[in-house]
């Protein structure tokens, strides 16, 4: 072909590699294992240029170690449960399940458009029955290990949609989806134990040095471990208050107490009190408020006093209880010390509703004036206004005041964590059952792993009211006891979906297992994962759970190995005019436009070139149409010099090269050199894609700047055959269609990645610049190698040197090896 027809091309190569199955992953392949795997994706019907983005980057990797002998798993799947399903369900009366099959069928082709090298016959789809029945298994494992637990807890309640909402849904108080106003409301629910792993979830990121430093950094955060010590303040009706402090050194600096509204004390302090009306209506406020809005160091700090008192356990002070809502149940005690000199958000506080405020610690070299204090000071220095603990170090009083607290029996040392343990429960129709009985003689029974899986119902019928269809299907919910027969009815809530993405990454190992959710002998070939990829946004739970699971199950023998991903890279967000793309913005643009008009070699491309992947990028029409020129200028290179090399295949003899050659060889194998330590070591690929466009240059400049009889056809040949293997991870069907040009045999993907060959890269000339006084005023190529003395002689036997230096004294030379020689002259 004379044009370069990408339509043709593409569909010709990804019609051949799928009837020959060329991404299949065995275990008994030869080379080393190497597990690639991105993120898998929710099913929303669309790919958007950030899967794009992300699966190009898993696939160059993928190749580019396929291509270097190992034996490579990369695998795709679909994590197909959860809320958008039952919203689409609500609005246009498609069921959950024939909505989500069709959104992967359509993913599907076009993931197959962009030519990734996925190993499909490993496809998972977790709302697959064959999926969630092990998905149920894992629940089980872990409720028998006494890791999954029912309480009740308080959750946002949507009245209108009659469901449970997550904190990120509730936005100003009041439901993301139909803006009605959010409630709280008790319920009992499932959770797993993940704070019996805190330890080791937090101590363990230390045998990740594959992963970004800011993602162990946020799990290190949101373990939140913390050092410090339980008090327990006396309130005036005879309940100890207990609160968590990791500064027990300022405990003189209480100047009141603050309760979350949700502590359980609050009701039992305000019995009788005026303020009890004002408090409960504060109360039933705050509960619209979501945690994010609490917890937010920016948000309006509010509180309401309680008309209670409390005694400072280890002052003897009497101090004030006040509500507010910047302090959460969940964390810690639920109950706070308020500090106000020494902690931001108290002292914030104490301005707003004239608290006092008392400095306790005093930094060396500064006098703290409390009246004037406009920064809290939480640093070191020395214990004042402390009674017996005056003129202490603070980091001494800290001791010192715990053992203190122990000998009166109202504290003690304690170590706290910001984690909490995993709500799985989602009172919502798609997602995977919990596995669970409720029997009125033998109470809670789990199903017995044989009748798994228990089946999610698709014949369901959804109401505008948003509650779950699994409360009236009639079949579902009734059942028999396990162990003692009697009238029974089946757990409505499903998992979060977040239980299925914790373990996806094992069934890969053996998807079709209907034995068992995974075989172990194929989990010890492949994991753990060699690389992981995705989003920034999954830094956290996603990960944090994966990595549980994953223990636990290491616990019981099952897997190998302890942390899920050796390696991980968080690519960043694809922009558009310096915003995320979304519909609302107006500013998405579509892959498979982009695929129709340029081809999916030219959006691959661009999405590597454009931007490091860790960094967000912005997307750039006119970056496309330059991907997409420089592979036109690929394939016209390529197809002019395909009949003059097709035939050709010997190895270069370097002593008969010219100078010419020897430089395009230099430039092939630095190429080789550079692309392969970019995505080896760094995955710079905007810097390897640079790298080959330079090498095209340099064939260009060869081509163009030396006449045809007098072409190397060994050198451009070994040129031609660098490049295109080079190109193979980037423009997958580019390089097929130009290796066979070349009269490559078989696949360019089964080729042997090249090895930068070191005779070639040496230099034997370079360029050197000549200075006068330190200005330059020449360059010369000069052989490696020469000594000083030699590369004296040398500059100063040139006829232009000689003549600048004509009627001036040469005072000193001055050789810096490799770069320049500085001429000295008065």
């Amino acid at each position: 072909m004379e044009k370069y027809n990408f339509r043709l091309i593409e569909k010709k190569w990804q019609r051949r590699w799928e009837e020959t199955d060329a991404f299949r992953a065995t275990e008994d392949a030869a080379g080393q294992k190497y597990y690639c795997l991105v993120m898998f994706p929710y099913p929303s019907g669309n790919l958007h240029m950030g899967h794009v983005r992300n699966y190009a980057i898993g696939d160059v990797i993928a190749r580019f170690y396929r291509m270097n002998g190992y034996n490579v798993l990369h695998p795709m799947g679909w994590d197909a449960f959860g809320l958008p399903a039952e919203n689409a369900a609500i609005k246009n009366r498609i069921p959950p399940a024939k909505w989500t099959w069709g959104n992967i069928e359509n993913m599907r082709r076009q993931l197959r458009s962009l030519g990734l090298s996925y190993d499909w016959s490993r496809e998972v789809t977790t709302c697959h029955p064959e999926y969630y029945r092990w998905t149920q298994w894992l629940f089980l494992q872990l409720y028998h290990r006494g890791l999954a637990y029912r309480k009740k807890q308080a959750v946002n309640w949507c009245p209108s949609c009659a469901t449970v909402l997550a904190n990120e849904q509730v936005v100003g108080g009041r439901c993301e989806r139909c803006d009605t106003e959010v409630t709280t409301r008790d319920l009992e629910q499932w959770f797993f134990r993940i704070t019996d792993y805190a330890d080791r979830l937090l101590d363990d990121l230390k045998k990740l040095p594959g992963w970004p430093e800011k993602v162990k950094l946020m799990q290190e955060n949101w373990i939140g471990k913390s050092h410090g010590a339980e008090l327990e303040f006396l309130a005036e009706n005879g309940s100890r208050i207990t609160v968590f402090t990791t500064r027990p050194d300022t405990v003189f600096g209480v100047t009141y107490l603050v309760l979350a509204p949700e502590h359980p004390l609050v009701e039992e302090l305000i019995r009788g009190k005026a303020e009890a009306r004002q408090v409960m209506e504060f109360v039933e406020k705050v509960r619209k408020q979501s945690e994010i809005e609490r917890a937010s160091a920016e948000g309006e700090k509010e509180g309401v006093f309680t008309g209670a008192y409390a005694v400072n356990p280890i002052s003897g002070e009497k101090v004030p209880i006040w509500v507010a809502n910047y302090v959460l149940l969940e964390y810690g005690t639920g109950a706070v010390m308020g500090v106000p000199a020494h902690d931001q958000r108290d002292l914030e506080f104490a301005r707003k509703y004239n608290l006092p405020v008392r400095v306790v610690i005093q930094p060396l070299g500064k006098n703290l004036d409390a009246a004037t204090l406009e920064q809290a000071y939480d640093g070191p220095g020395v214990m004042v206004n402390s009674g017996r603990f005056d003129g202490l170090d603070s980091e001494v009083g800290r001791l010192k005041i715990t053992e203190f607290a122990e000998e009166k029996g109202c504290g003690r040392e304690k170590v706290n964590y910001r984690l909490r343990d995993w709500l799985i429960s989602r009172q919502r129709y798609w997602g995977a059952p919990i596995p669970i009985i409720y029997c009125d003689r033998c109470g809670i029974v789990p199903v017995p792993e044989e009748d798994l899986p228990v089946l999610l119902p698709e014949d369901v019928a959804f109401e505008p009211t948003g509650e779950s269809p699994l409360l009236k299907a009639e079949d579902f919910l009734n059942t028999t006891c396990p162990r003692c027969g009697a009238s029974a009815r089946r757990e409505t809530d499903t998992m979060d979906t977040f239980v299925c993405s914790s373990w996806y990454f094992l069934r890969y190992c053996s998807p079709q297992d209907r034995e068992q959710a995974f075989d172990s002998s194929k989990v010890r070939y492949w994991m753990p994962v060699d690389q992981y990829i995705g989003g920034v946004e999954h830094a956290i739970l996603h990960l944090m759970y994966s990595r549980f699971i994953t223990k636990v199950l290491y616990d019981q023998g099952l897997v190998p190995c302890d942390e899920p991903f050796t390696n991980l890279l968080t690519q960043g967000m694809v922009l558009k005019d310096g915003a995320k793309m979304s519909k609302s913005k107006g500013n998405v643009v579509s892959p498979e436009e982009i695929i129709e008009n340029y081809g999916a070699d030219t959006a691959r491309l661009f999405i590597l070139f454009a931007a490091p992947p860790e960094r967000d990028l912005d997307w750039s029409d006119q970056g496309v149409d330059g991907a997409y020129r420089f592979i036109n200028r690929v394939w016209r290179l390529v197809q002019s010099l395909a009949p003059v090399i097709r035939d050709t295949g010997n190895t270069p003899d370097a002593g008969a090269l010219g100078s010419q050659e020897r430089e395009l060889r230099r430039a092939i194998h630095r190429t080789i050199q550079r692309v392969t330590e970019d995505i080896k070591t760094r995955f710079n690929f905007n810097t390897a894609v640079s790298a080959i466009m330079e090498l095209v240059n340099a064939l260009y400049h060869y081509t163009e700047g030396t006449a045809e009889q007098e072409w190397h056809r060994d050198v451009l040949k070994e040129g031609i055959s660098v490049l295109i293997t080079l190109l193979a991870p980037f423009t997958p069907h580019l390089a097929e269609e130009l290796w066979e040009a070349i009269g490559g045999k078989g696949s360019v993907h089964e080729q042997k990645w090249p090895e930068a060959d070191p005779e070639a890269l040496k230099q034997e000339e370079i360029n050197i610049a000549v200075q006068v006084n330190g200005r330059v005023r020449d360059h010369l190529d000069v052989p490696v190698g020469l000594s000083n003395r030699e590369l004296e002689e040398l500059v100063l036997a040139q006829p232009r040197i000689n003549q600048l230096l004509q009627g001036k004294n040469l005072v000193k030379v001055v050789c810096v090896p490799g770069k320049l020689v500085n001429l000295v002259v008065k």
